[in-house]
C-alpha cells in the first residue's frame, strides 16, 4: 500500500567526471563572497583544493578548514557563522564528506541567526533563512548532499543531534565519483555500512509496498556488490559510482515514499555513542545493525526479515520464516565482518559502563519508546542492545 505524501528535493545535481566544471556558474548565482569549508589534508593532497581554488578566482573567498568527523558545533559552527556575518558570506562552499557538509548546512542556519546557534540544531527554535550550500562530495556515504539534514554534535553536553528542515537542502551538489578513488577501505567500508543502514531504517517500516520493497532491495544490492568492488580496486568508477548514486539517494526519502516511518532506532543509538566516545558512524551503525535486529525479531516483525532473506539473500527452501530471519541477521553481520568493520563496541573505545546513562540519553532526546513506531524500544532494551554490542 502506498499512502499518501508530500515530496520535493529541490537540490540540483550535477554528477559525473569533470562534473565541477560548471561550479564557476553555480556559484555566480549567489554572489561574489564564499565561505570555503574542508576537513582535512585530503582534498590538498589530490590537488581538488586547487583546482577548487582556481575555478573561483574571481571570488572573494574565506576559508574554514580543519573541520572533523563527527562535526562539532563548537568550534567549527560557531568559528563558520562569525566567519559568515563579518565577511558577508553569500555562500558556502563545502568541499569533503558528509560532516564537512553537514558543518556547512548548520552554519548556514547559524550565520542568519542572532541568538544560540544550539538552539536552532536542537529544535528548540526554529530556523527562518539559511545561506545557500553548494557542495563537492568526496566520501559516498551520509547522502547528506541531496537531503534536508545534519548531524551535528555538541562535546560540552556528550549530545548528538540530527537536525531536519527543508531549509536546509543544499541549492547544488556536485558528484564525481573519481574524487572518491583516494578514499581508504576503512571510510570506504564505513561509508558504505552507513548507506546501508539508511536503507534498513526505511525498510523496516508498516505500512510498506512492493514497489518500495523493490527500490531498497536493489539499493542494497548494489552497496554490498560495488563495495566490494572498490575495496579490491579503488579506481574502479564503475563501483565508485555505483556506491556514490546510492548513498545520495538512501538518506532522501525517496526509497520509502508513501510507506511507514520505523523512527530511525538504530541511528538515535549510534548518536550517543559517537556523542560520548566520538566513534565512526557508520561502523557504529554496523555494529548495532544485527544486534537490534535480533531484538525486535518477533511473529510480527518476521515478515519483513523474510521479505529480505529471499529477496537479497535467496534464502527459502524448507525454513521456517524465524530459521530465514536468523539468517537474515548473520548475513548482515558476516557481510560488515567481510568489510573490515570490527564487530563489537569495546576495540572502538566505547566503555560498557556507561550503557545506562546513554541508554537515558537516548530516551531523552528521541525517545525510542513512542507507541507509533515500528519496533518500540524502552530503556531495557536498549541496554541489551548495547550489551550485546560491546
Amino acid at each position: 500500500m502506498i499512502t499518501g505524501f508530500t515530496y520535493c528535493t529541490p537540490t540540483k545535481l550535477y554528477f559525473g567526471k569533470g562534473c565541477v566544471k560548471d561550479l564557476p556558474a553555480v556559484m555566480g548565482k549567489y554572489g561574489k563572497n564564499v565561505l570555503l569549508t574542508y576537513g582535512g589534508g585530503s582534498v590538498k593532497k589530490t590537488g581538488l583544493y586547487d583546482k577548487v581554488r582556481e575555478l573561483l578566482k574571481d571570488f572573494n573567498v574565506i576559508e574554514l578548514p580543519g573541520i572533523e568527523p563527527n562535526p562539532k558545533y563548537d568550534p567549527s559552527v560557531v568559528t563558520g557563522a562569525k566567519l559568515c556575518k563579518e565577511h558577508g558570506i553569500d555562500v558556502i562552499l563545502a568541499v569533503g564528506g558528509g560532516s564537512v557538509l553537514d558543518c556547512s548546512k548548520a552554519i548556514s542556519v547559524c550565520a542568519k541567526y542572532d541568538g544560540e546557534g544550539w538552539d536552532l540544531i536542537s529544535g528548540k527554535v526554529k530556523a527562518k533563512e539559511a545561506l545557500p550550500v553548494v557542495d563537492i562530495i568526496t566520501l559516498a556515504a551520509t547522502g547528506s548532499e541531496y537531503d534536508s539534514g545534519c548531524v551535528i554534535s555538541c562535546t560540552a553536553i556528550n549530545d548528538k543531534r540530527g537536525y531536519v528542515d527543508d531549509i536546509l537542502f543544499p541549492a547544488a551538489s556536485f558528484l564525481d565519483p573519481e574524487y572518491t578513488y583516494s578514499v581508504n577501505k576503512w571510510q570506504t567500508a564505513c561509508g558504505t555500512a552507513d548507506a546501508m543502514n539508511h536503507v534498513l531504517e526505511q525498510f523496516f517500516a508498516s505500512p510498506c509496498s512492493e514497489f518500495n520493497d523493490g527500490l531498497m532491495i536493489s539499493a542494497l544490492r548494489s552497496l554490498m556488490t560495488n563495495v566490494k568492488t572498490a575495496l579490491e580496486r579503488p579506481d574502479d568508477y564503475a563501483a565508485r559510482s555505483e556506491l556514490m548514486y546510492v548513498c545520495t539517494l538512501a538518506c532522501n526519502g525517496i526509497l520509502s515514499n508513501g510507506a511507514g516511518s520505523s523512527g530511525w532506532p538504530m541511528h538515535s543509538i549510534e548518536h550517543a555513542l559517537s556523542a560520548y566516545f566520538d566513534i565512526t558512524h557508520g561502523a557504529g551503525l554496523a555494529i548495532i545493525t544485527p544486534r537490534w535486529m535480533k531484538e525486535i525479531l518477533c511473529d510480527r516483525t518476521a515478515e519483513r526479515f523474510v521479505t529480505l532473506g529471499r529477496s537479497l539473500f535467496g534464502f527459502g527452501g524448507g525454513l521456517t520464516d524465524r530459521e530465514i530471519a536468523e539468517k537474515v541477521i548473520d548475513a548482515f553481520y558476516g557481510f560488515f565482518e567481510s568489510i573490515g568493520i570490527p564487530m563489537h563496541l569495546e576495540p572502538l573505545g566505547v566503555k560498557a559502563e556507561k550503557i545506562e546513562e546513554m541508554a537515558d540519553h537516548i530516551l531523552a532526546n528521541d525517545d525510542t519508546s513512542r507507541d507509533w513506531m515500528y519496533a518500540p524500544l524502552d530503556k531495557a532494551a536498549l541496554i541489551r542492545i548495547l550489551t550485546a554490542s560491546m
